[in-house]
């Protein structure tokens, strides 16, 4: 008997976007729940057209969220997907190839996440292959994390597929700042509830050394222009993520 597939996504003002996620979901998934935070644009309107339930929430953040919009599908396995990424036809081909298949011992799969970035895909860096547990049994395990960086978690035995989950990331740079700008208050939150603390070592030394781990030894040189500004773009990440955390350290202590 074929497996039952249901997608889930969250999404706030992604109406740029989500109707390619959507479109590329519709084939091979038995349901798609999709859970908003109140866009104040077309985004509900556009979800509508393709998913079979919408449902509104406040944010929560993403773990919370990713948590309750995997909660709310019917079916055990869940493929879950950002409303910046689309389904390749290799991947979609392969899923419903796996759905006709009888059940098998693996309880997750992670799907390799290619990225498009200033007009092309990048296959190098650390941005390649980012491997992404994206399809699971919810039964085995739980959405896990800090205020970024929150992945599913599954207590049972994983695999890989090997058709791509395409990434449409930023749009310009001016969009990767204002992320950046939001992330690294979001990660520094979490470095320091979890005890960590930064110093001029790590203003110094951490950014330079993602640089060259990027743009030499995962071959970012190969990407031409768009390797070099990812590998810039890591360096810079570490660095404000560190200066946020020190200015925390020192706000903390004030107090």
């Amino acid at each position: 008997m074929p497996r039952k597939l249901s997608a889930a996504i969250i999404t706030y003002n992604e109406e740029a976007k989500i109707k390619r996620a959507l479109i590329s979901l519709r084939p091979v998934c038995d349901e798609i729940v999709v859970v908003d935070s109140f866009s104040n644009d077309s985004t509900v309107e556009i979800c509508r057209q393709y998913a079979d339930r919408v449902l509104q929430r406040d944010w929560s953040g993403y773990r919370d969220q990713k948590q309750f919009a995997t909660d709310q599908t019917h079916f055990d396995w869940v493929l879950s997907l950002d409303a910046d990424e689309e389904l390749s036809t290799e991947l979609r081909d392969e899923i419903a190839a796996w759905k006709r298949t009888s059940e098998d011992s693996l309880d997750a799969y992670y799907l390799p996440r290619l990225t498009f970035f200033m007009g092309r895909w990048i296959r190098h860096t650390t941005w390649y292959p980012d491997w992404q547990l994206r399809l699971f049994r919810k039964s085995q395990g739980k959405w896990e994390g800090g205020r970024v960086h929150e992945a599913f978690k599954t207590h049972g035995s994983t695999g890989k597929m090997t058709g791509h989950l395409f990434h449409y990331t930023y749009s310009n740079i001016t969009e990767y700042l204002a992320q950046l700008e939001r992330f690294s208050n979001l990660a520094a939150l979490d470095y320091y509830d979890r005890g960590k603390r930064a110093g001029f070592f790590h203003l110094a030394l951490y950014p330079p050394v993602l640089f060259l781990k990027n743009y030499l030894i995962h071959l970012g040189f190969l990407d031409r222009m768009p390797g070099f500004v990812v590998s810039c773009l890591a360096a810079t990440s570490a660095f404000f993520k560190y200066l946020k955390l020190m200015e925390l350290q020192e706000t903390k202590k004030d107090r």
